[in-house]
């Protein structure tokens, strides 16, 4: 007689244990969601909207309140001033209604306006539909008595109250494609995105060549070794703002003295417009790229690097290998997977990258990126729609990337 064993995870233990695990990985689902999820959803929502910079503020009415005159004793006058106006260019607002609590005491000596009515201590209006871009001043005559003083309050502690109803381009279900039709339409998104492409694959691989260069440098014990290695991290510990700052005065035409010591040697009769003029300007904004993130690849080369067994090398040494031979048939199969992450890392990072190209060029001398061009749409030209536009363009391309990445690359690195 045989005793059946339940599945593997469906015991009274295993489903305690899971439900643990989930309430355990909550908090981070949720951070997870909230940083990254939602607002990768607005993105995604705002890009098929006909969103402009200035439609993010939602359409409703705004009143202020200010009372001109100050009664002193009863039987003194006062103006009571409304300023009603909706901020929106293009939508209308219903059903706008005002209400505000006056003091006791306060009596209307004045024309009232239409739409508004007294009740007590009570004042309602209700103005129905405003058009866009509407503001108008209500000023009301009134007269406080001696009831206004024995009360004692102070009239700002009631502040009016306006309500009303719009469409809001951000909520409704109003969606459309010209934002994409905006980002393809002519060549000038197919410049950008070769500009895109040149300055991360160029600047990606330029990074860990470089670093792996360095790796190869400080493996081996040496005096001032520790020394050394805190310097190359410089460029990359360094704050952005003051290293692009220097770069820029550094090959300033006129000032900068790179130019002075290319002229001083011959090599030209006038100053370079190093961040002015193609395609030199994104040549050296890819330099800049590969200056200032080479240290990241350096650490995680140089920590596989030692990482490896030595007694491979000695063996080599042994059978007569050279230096070359050593780092090609020894090093290279070693750190493939660490290259392929970095590869990864870099790629998406420098895709993403917008401060350096900014401070640098401002995307100008053939420098614009996809990047850039988010910021050009939505705040340059005003249209949130487009800029979103452009960044559900660039999730997508290194969606395609990572995925191709995933299932080519990294499996043949056994990653």
């Amino acid at each position: 007689m045989t005793t059946a064993v339940p599945p593997k995870g469906t015991g009274p233990l295993a489903k305690r244990e899971a439900r643990l695990a989930w309430g355990l990985l909550f908090p981070t689902i949720f951070s997870v969601a909230m940083v990254i999820i939602l607002p990768l959803l607005s993105i995604f929502w705002i890009s098929f909207k006909p969103v402009q910079l200035a439609d993010l503020r939602p359409p409703i009415p705004v009143v202020r309140e200010s009372v001109k005159g100050k009664p002193e004793a009863a039987g003194d006058t006062a103006t009571i001033e409304y300023r009603l106006s909706n901020r929106s260019q293009d939508a209308i607002i219903e059903g706008v209604t005002l209400k505000d609590e006056w003091p006791v005491g306060v009596t209307v000596t004045g024309e009232m306006p239409e739409a508004c009515e007294q009740t007590g201590t009570t004042f309602y209006c209700d103005f129905g539909t405003i058009d866009p871009k509407y503001n108008e001043r209500f000023r009301i005559d009134v007269e406080v008595g001696q009831e206004y003083f024995d009360w004692g309050g102070d009239p700002k502690d009631s502040e009016p109250v306006v309500t009303g109803k719009a469409d809001f381009v951000l909520t409704n279900a109003q969606f459309t494609l010209e934002n994409f039709k905006r980002v393809f339409d002519g060549s000038e998104f197919w410049s950008v995105f070769g500009v895109t492409l040149a300055y991360t694959v160029f600047g990606t691989i330029g990074a860990i060549v470089v670093g792996l260069f360095a790796a190869l440098l400080l493996n081996h014990e040496f005096r001032g070794q520790g020394i050394l290695r805190g310097l190359y991290l410089f460029p990359y510990v360094a704050p952005v703002i003051a290293v692009a700052f220097t770069w820029v005065t550094l090959f300033d035409p006129t000032s900068g003295s790179a130019n002075e010591l290319l002229i001083r040697m011959g090599v030209t009769d006038e100053g370079i417009n190093f961040f002015g003029q193609k395609p030199l300007a994104l040549i050296m904004v890819i330099v800049f790229e590969v200056w200032r993130y080479f240290p990241l690849s350096f650490l995680f080369i140089l920590a596989r690097l030692q990482a490896i067994d030595t007694d491979m090398y000695e063996a080599a040494d042994m059978d007569g290998a050279s230096p070359f031979q050593k780092f090609w048939y020894l090093s290279m199969p070693m750190l493939l997977g660490i290259l392929s992450v970095v590869f990864l890392l870099r790629f998406i990072w420098t895709f993403n990258k917008f401060d350096d190209i900014f401070l640098l060029t401002g995307g100008n001398a053939g420098t614009r990126t996809l990047t850039v061009n988010v910021y050009e749409q939505a705040f340059a030209v005003s249209n949130i729609g487009a800029g979103a536009a452009v960044a559900v363009i660039v999730f997508g391309c290194l969606l395609i990337f990572s995925i191709f990445f995933f299932k080519f690359i990294s499996r043949e690195e056994g990653l």
